[in-house]
């Protein structure tokens, strides 16, 4: 099997009971139901992790909207642009391998932040990736597109 580094994980972010606020996390541990201590884990294992890039932030920076890391809901924020992955196409991200699930629909909750951000960020939000083997995922990970 052939893997092709794509980049890094920058941050990891993990939903709380009680709070609409992502927690930054310097390590995410991942099971097949999903994130461990997510208060997603076990929920729709279709949509275990969501993975955001970089350039939705930067997209979003170029019209003057600014919000900190999290903002988008998404679990791992990565300095790749995975929206043009099909589902189906795996990645080793630490010693977790993720399978590309679905792209990301927007939320009503991004019309909060700027009125503007769920037509800006119509492709860009982010795509989702179940858990297909389990392990660690820290900051600064590479992120390895799996081949055959």
């Amino acid at each position: 099997m052939s893997h092709k580094h794509l980049g890094n994980v920058k941050e990891l972010f993990i939903s709380v009971k009680g709070s609409s606020q992502r927690v930054n996390q310097s390590t995410l541990s991942l099971d097949t139901l999903g994130i461990q201590k997510d208060k997603y884990h076990n929920t729709n294992i279709e949509r275990s992790v969501l993975i955001t890039s970089l350039s939705s932030y930067n997209l979003a920076k170029s019209k003057n909207i600014s919000m900190p890391f999290g903002s988008l809901g998404e679990n791992l924020l990565i300095d790749y642009n995975p929206y043009h992955l099909k589902a189906g196409t795996k990645l080793q991200i630490g010693t977790a391998i993720l399978e590309i699930s679905q792209m990301c629909t927007m939320c009503d909750h991004l019309s909060n932040i700027d009125a503007q951000l769920p037509t800006l960020l119509k492709e860009d939000r982010g795509i989702f990736a179940k858990v297909i083997q389990e392990g660690k995922i820290r900051k600064e990970d590479e992120i390895y597109l799996l081949g055959k």
